[in-house]
């Protein structure tokens, strides 16, 4: 029996208290205030779990680890990295989460919403993060910098990837050889040289490659596209190592060091015809 019933929806409730409590959704009151800054709560409980952050108290602690937390919800979260637990199932594929959030965001897979959209180009975005990690392609930031070098990076993984350039780190090791990488997409291109895979195939012919880089190469054949060209002349050439090879032939140049865009060397644009070069591109 639920005799206390609100007279602005259909929700009834078992105990006057909890409907008392239901119906500051419909008034908009927050009775309980914080003494410390301006937020207010329509119930006490808010209130003193908002309390701990300013006073920093973590009353909920995990028993396997240090970790301690504020909100019991975010123990059982948290316990899921030691369980191994992930009960939110995507039903449409065999994909499962540890949190809803993580299950939400898989879904727009599925459906193909996009719902965070770029106000500088038309591109758009499944999640939030994501577009904040592409708004940084129009502002330049590069926020993750090396403590080795003066390397910096758009995204925390790129800055990871790079660190081991430094430490050596190989984490990615293949099952099937003693070959071991820096990243996973390099272990991934790797086991192509054993299971024969060739994924990336061309449109032209009945060629297929394993990287991607070497169709790109090939398409160059039909299309006649040559990317890298000489600063010094009108030379250009369909592959790098060509450029490379007529720099050192031609104009001494032994060991150019280019960009990857145009195949430039590092300091073109202190060059007048670097300079001339680059406008004209």
């Amino acid at each position: 029996e639920r005799p206390f019933s609100c007279v602005h929806c259909n929700a009834s409730f078992c105990e006057k208290s909890n409907l008392i409590m239901h119906m500051r959704i419909h008034t908009g009151e927050c009775p309980f205030s914080c003494v410390k800054c301006s937020a207010s709560f329509t119930r006490k409980v808010s209130l003193v779990k908002h309390m701990r952050t300013h006073t920093g108290e973590r009353p909920y602690s995990c028993v396997r680890c240090n970790g301690s937390f504020t909100l019991k919800g975010s123990l059982v979260k948290h316990m899921r990295t030691h369980t191994g637990e992930r009960p939110f199932s995507c039903i449409h594929c065999k994909a499962s989460f540890r949190q809803k959030s993580g299950l939400w965001r898989h879904n727009r897979i599925h459906t193909g919403e996009r719902s965070f959209g770029c106000v500088d180009c038309n591109t758009s975005f499944s999640t939030k993060y994501g577009l904040n990690v592409h708004m940084r392609t129009h502002t330049g930031e590069r926020p993750f910098s090396c403590v080795h070098c003066r390397a910096s990076f758009s995204m925390k993984a790129h800055l990871t990837e790079h660190i081991r350039i430094h430490t050596g780190e190989r984490p990615y090791s293949c099952v099937r050889c003693n070959a071991s990488f820096a990243r996973k997409r390099s272990l991934v291109t790797h086991m192509r040289t054993h299971t024969g895979e060739r994924p990336y195939s061309c449109l032209y012919c009945n060629a297929s490659f394993a990287r991607k880089g070497s169709l790109v190469k090939h398409m160059r054949t039909h299309t006649g596209k040559h990317s890298f060209s000489c600063i010094h002349c009108i030379a250009s050439f369909s592959e790098k190592h060509n450029l490379t090879e007529h720099m050192s032939h031609h104009h001494g140049n032994k060991n150019p060091l280019r960009s990857r865009a145009y195949g430039l060397p590092l300091n073109v644009c202190t060059q007048p015809q670097g300079i001339k070069y680059v406008m004209e591109r």
